[in-house]
Formats: structure tokens, C-alpha cells, sequence
């Protein structure tokens, strides 16, 4: 009995290290997502282009990861969970160097549109991964680890910018994520593959030899490997289903509505231009570089929040509370715009709003977007589900990208930041209206009441 429990114990560490290497891949994820905040306005002064081009460049990665995770699917399960992580890898280090080293603005949009791909394979394939090699009683735990891993990515690369904005080292802001990106990669070649994948090849030996080696137990181990070839009874039919199948239409419908709210909030706005923000709110240089690294740090620790609270008070209480912050968040900003900030005062108070309206997003519809989107999809439909609302969320990540800095010059900054307080306010009926109370509800009982027809937000609690 000791024997086991040393085994086991020993094993339990072996996948909590393995559990944090994958998670690494949302490091890479915030990384890139952050990296390009800092470096636009010294992109722009140099390759001497309009905010047109520039907006080219920063949605370009975005269109990139909307196409990799339309691949990725197909990739894990035709070349395994690993080797998807390790190309994904690969294509960070690639993109990175020729981000560092582009010659023209086509150039520095197409290595982005690498690391975009880059970026979807590693959004779908990590998450996924940590599911199949995480403990049961760790799970939700370690699939969080990867979600405070993009918002710790995020802060870093807006330190990093602060850093490099010294020189107006804008090649070096891009160039220098492919250290940990190799760093990634080389972690990744010491994964074992997936043994759920292993066991959806016929390959039962292996999968026993990588459970053994996660859970310790030789018992356990046995009933995880017949659990997995149960649920694999269940073939995935997707797109049959779609086709076919109206109530799953309403969860795929309402998996997509939920990728477009989160990111018409406008939190990406803040993440890609914050430097900008902050310049039009009468800040010198450095400032805006600091300021948008509070802005990143606000974002990791407001994530806690949600962590903490999520599986205590509900999804729909959480996403009312967020939405009213965010709302009053922009609100003020743009109302100060509109008046003008003559004084330091008025000025620090424009970023208070800023940051109030991070805090809202982190801990409300940051996290719990994917959270409601892993849950409504039957389990035939789930991976279809899932994927279609991951390429809605790069696919109007990219929207955003593209179109603030035009909104900004061609309808106003006041008029921008209402517009996007009031897609805030309106989700307070979107989410009465629509989104179920999923807490404490098994996947069972949700999907029971979707095939049911019951009104979308009757299929929780």
C-alpha cells in the first residue's frame, strides 16, 4: 500500500510537471497576442505607413489563428495531441525571427499570419491535451492554469515592450518571444503523446505505459482506459448533426452569439491599442508603455476573481456584474474624452476607468465565454460545437483589430468608447434572455434539455 501511495504520489508530480509544459502554450499564446501593443506606433513611424496598414498588421495574426484552429481539429486527431503542439511550437519560433527581421509591412503581415496559425493549433490542441492527461480531481484546475497562462503571456510582453520602447527596439519587441518559444518547443519533444489519442489509434499498450507513468496506479489506471474506449463508443457527428439536428443548431447558434459578445465588449481594443488609448489621453511615451503593462497585470490578477467565484456564485450573476463594470468602464472614459482631460487628474481618472473596465472583463467574460461554450454542446457535437465558436471568436477578434483605429478617425474617440459601452449594456439582455445558469448542472442533464427544446436559457439550472 505504501509502495502505491509513493507511486502515486510521484506519478501525481510527473503530470502536474507535464500539465505545466503544456500549459506553456498559452504563455506563447499571450505573448504573441501582447507583443504587438508596444511596437505599433515605432511599425508605423518606421515603415512610414497609415493606420489603415497598421491595422492590416495587427488583425493579420488573427485571421491567421482563425484558420488554425479551423485546422487544428483535424490536426490532433490525424497526427496526434503532441506532434500538433510541437508544429504549433515550431510556427512561434518561425513567425517570431521573421517578424524580426521583415523587410516591408507584406512581410511582417505574413509572419503574422504564421504565428496566427501558430496560435490557433496551440488554442484548440493545449486545452484539449491537459483534459486527457489530467487527474479527474485536477482537471479544472490545470485547464485554468492555461487560461492565467495567457494573461500572464499578455503581461509579460507588455513588460518586455516597455523595456525595448526605450530604444524604439520594435524588431527586438517581436523577435525576442522565439527564446521561450524554442524554450516551448524544446519542452514539448519530452511530452508523451495523449493516451486518448493513443487509445482512438489502437495503440492500448502505449496509452497504459503513459497513464502508468501520470496516475500510478495500475488500477486506476484500467478503469480510465476502459472509461476512454466507452466514451469513444460515442463518435463524433458534427457537422451530420448540424445538418440535421435543429436543437443543436440552437447550441452552436448560441455557442457563436457568445464568441461575438465577448469580443464586441471591446477588450481587445484595450489590449491592441492600448499605447494609443493612452497617447490620445495626453500620456508621453513611457507612460503609455507602463501604463499598458498595469494594464496587462490588472488583467492577470482580476482572472482570480473569476477562479474564485465561478463554481461558488453562478455564470449569470458573474456575467451581469461584468458587463455593468465594463459598461460604466467605458462609459466615463469616452465621457472624458468628450469633455477633454486638461488636468493630471482628469487624465489618471480616464485610466481608472480603463482598468475598471479590464477588471470586469477578466472576471466575467473572459474566462466564462469558454466555459459556457464547453458546456452547451452535446456530447455528439461538442467538438464541432467548440471548434465553430473558436473560429468566431479569432474571426471577430480580427474585426475589432481592424476596424477601431478607423472608427476612432472617422466617428470619434468619444463616440467610439460609447459605442462600445452601450454593445456592454445590451448584453444585459442578451445574457437574460439567452445564456442558462449552467453551475452545479452535469453536461447530462444540459444536454437532456437542449434535445428537449427547452428555451436556451432553461437548458441549466
Amino acid at each position: 500500500m505504501n509502495a502505491i501511495a509513493i507511486t502515486t504520489g510521484q506519478a501525481r508530480r510527473h503530470a502536474a510537471f507535464v500539465a505545466t509544459l503544456a500549459a506553456l502554450a498559452g504563455l506563447m499564446f499571450g505573448l504573441d497576442v501582447g507583443v504587438i501593443s508596444g511596437a505599433q506606433q515605432f511599425i508605423q513611424r518606421d515603415f512610414a505607413i497609415n493606420d489603415a496598414m497598421l491595422e492590416y498588421i495587427v488583425s493579420s495574426m488573427m485571421w491567421g489563428a482563425a484558420v488554425g484552429a479551423a485546422l487544428a481539429a483535424w490536426l490532433s486527431k490525424h497526427f496526434g495531441r503532441k506532434r500538433s503542439l510541437v508544429f504549433s511550437a515550431s510556427l512561434f519560433v518561425i513567425g517570431s525571427l521573421i517578424c524580426a527581421g521583415a523587410w516591408s509591412p507584406a512581410a511582417l503581415i505574413g509572419a503574422r499570419v504564421v504565428l496566427g496559425l501558430a496560435i490557433g493549433i496551440a488554442a484548440f490542441t493545449a486545452p484539449l491535451y491537459l483534459a486527457e492527461i489530467a487527474p479527474r480531481d485536477r482537471r479544472g484546475a490545470m485547464i485554468s492554469t492555461y487560461q492565467l497562462m495567457i494573461t500572464i503571456g499578455i503581461f509579460v510582453a507588455f513588460l518586455s515592450d516597455t523595456g525595448f520602447s526605450y530604444i524604439e527596439g520594435w524588431r527586438w519587441m517581436l523577435g525576442i518571444i522565439a527564446l521561450p518559444g524554442a524554450l516551448f518547443l524544446i519542452g514539448v519533444l519530452g511530452l508523451p503523446e495523449s493516451p486518448r489519442w493513443l487509445v482512438l489509434r489502437q495503440r492500448d499498450t502505449e496509452a497504459d505505459a503513459v497513464l502508468q507513468k501520470l496516475r500510478g496506479d495500475a488500477a486506476a489506471v484500467q478503469i480510465e482506459v476502459a472509461e476512454i474506449r466507452e466514451q469513444l463508443r460515442t463518435p463524433q457527428q458534427g457537422w451530420r448533426l448540424f445538418l440535421e439536428n435543429r436543437n443543436f443548431r440552437r447550441s452552436v447558434g448560441l455557442g457563436i452569439a457568445l464568441q461575438v459578445v465577448q469580443q464586441l465588449t471591446g477588450i481587445n481594443v484595450v489590449m491592441y491599442y492600448a499605447p494609443r488609448i493612452f497617447a490620445d489621453m495626453g500620456y508621453a511615451t513611457s507612460m503609455q508603455m507602463w501604463f499598458t503593462a498595469i494594464v496587462g497585470l490588472t488583467n492577470v490578477l482580476a482572472t482570480f476573481i473569476a477562479i474564485g467565484l465561478v463554481d461558488r456564485i453562478g455564470r449569470k450573476p458573474i456575467l451581469y456584474a461584468g458587463f455593468v463594470v465594463m459598461a460604466i468602464g467605458l462609459g466615463v472614459v469616452g465621457v472624458l474624452m468628450h469633455l477633454g482631460m486638461g488636468t493630471q487628474g482628469e487624465r489618471l481618472l480616464a485610466v481608472a476607468m480603463l482598468l475598471v473596465f479590464v477588471v470586469g472583463f477578466a472576471f466575467s467574460a473572459g474566462p466564462l465565454v469558454w466555459t459556457l461554450c464547453s458546456e452547451i454542446q452535446p456530447l455528439k457535437g461538442r467538438d464541432f460545437g467548440i471548434g465553430v465558436s473558436t473560429v468566431t471568436n479569432w474571426v471577430f477578434t480580427a474585426i475589432v483589430g481592424a476596424t477601431f483605429l478607423t472608427l476612432l478617425n472617422h466617428f470619434g474617440h468619444a463616440n467610439t468608447f460609447w459605442l462600445y459601452a452601450a454593445f456592454n449594456a445590451a448584453f444585459l439582455l442578451f445574457t437574460w434572455a439567452l445564456v442558462p445558469e449552467t453551475k452545479g448542472v452535469s453536461l447530462e442533464q444540459i444536454e437532456r434539455k437542449l434535445m428537449d427544446g427547452k428555451p436556451l436559457r432553461d437548458i441549466g439550472a
